[in-house]
C-alpha cells in the first residue's frame, strides 16, 4: 500500500486533516504531522519559516524511513512540499496541493498578515478565536498568529517559489484551487501549473479556501485519481 503524508496549512494543525485521512486510510498508509509551533507543539524562539517547516517534514521522513513518500499539502502545506521538491530532490515523490498561495509580494503579504490580528479576531469572530485557542493549546494561539504574520511578511520580501524555482521541479505535481477561493486566485494557481515541468491543474467547483469548506468526498476522489 502506498504511503501518503498530509500537511496542514498556516495557523492550522493535523487535526483538521483527520477527516480526510480517515477517508484515505482504506487506500493508503496515511501519516500526519504538526509543523513546529502548531497543534500544541512548542513554539520556537526563532521566526517561523518555510525552511523550518521543511526541516520538520524532512526529519519526519528520515525518522520513519519514508523517503519517496507522496504528499498532499493544503495551503501552506503544499508550499512546503514544493519547496522540499525543489531543494531536496528525491525526498518526496508526487505532490498534490490545494489552495496554496504562490503570489507572494510585499503587497499580498501585507494583505494576508492583516487577517491575522488576534485582537480583531477576538472582537469580530470570537468562535474562530476559541477554535484557534483549542487547536494550539497549551501554546498561545496569539503567538502562532504573530509568528505566522512575520513569516508572511518575509515571504513577501523573498518568495521561495518563484516561477524559476517551480520550473526546475521534476516531481509530478497537481495544483488545485477552489473556484470561489478569496485568498488564493485561480490566476496564480494556473501560473504555477504552467511553470511546472510535470504539472496538472484542477479547479474545484463551488469551493472556498478553508479546509473545512472543502468536500472531503470530492477531495478523496481527486487524490485517489492523481496518486492512483
Amino acid at each position: 500500500m502506498e504511503r501518503l503524508l498530509l500537511l496542514h496549512g498556516a495557523i492550522g494543525s493535523s487535526v483538521q486533516l483527520e477527516p480526510l485521512g480517515e477517508k484515505l486510510e482504506e487506500f493508503y498508509k496515511v501519516s500526519l504531522l504538526n509543523f513546529s509551533g502548531h497543534g500544541g507543539k512548542e513554539i520556537p524562539v526563532k521566526m517561523f519559516s518555510i525552511e523550518m517547516f521543511a526541516e520538520d517534514v524532512l526529519y519526519f521522513i528520515e525518522k520513519n524511513r519514508l523517503e519517496g513518500i507522496n504528499v498532499y499539502g493544503y495551503s501552506m502545506g503544499g508550499y512546503v512540499a514544493l519547496y522540499i521538491a525543489k531543494n531536496f530532490p528525491g525526498k518526496i515523490n508526487k505532490i498534490f496541493t490545494t489552495a496554496t498561495k504562490f503570489d507572494w509580494t510585499e503587497e499580498s503579504s501585507i494583505k494576508e498578515s492583516k487577517l491575522l490580528n488576534p485582537d480583531k479576531i477576538l472582537h469580530k469572530i470570537p468562535k474562530f478565536a476559541e477554535q484557534l485557542r483549542q487547536r494550539h493549546s497549551p501554546e498561545d494561539w496569539r503567538a502562532v498568529l504573530s509568528k505566522t504574520s512575520e513569516m508572511m511578511m518575509d515571504l513577501g520580501r523573498n518568495n521561495r517559489l518563484k516561477n524559476a524555482d517551480l520550473s526546475v521541479i521534476e516531481n509530478e505535481v497537481q495544483v488545485s484551487v477552489g473556484d470561489v477561493d478569496t485568498m488564493v486566485t485561480i490566476e496564480e494557481t494556473v501560473n504555477a501549473y504552467r511553470h511546472l515541468k510535470n504539472g496538472k491543474l484542477l479547479i474545484i467547483p463551488d469551493t472556498r479556501h478553508p479546509i473545512e469548506k472543502i468536500s472531503v468526498d470530492r477531495l478523496t476522489y481527486e487524490i485517489r485519481t492523481f496518486f492512483g
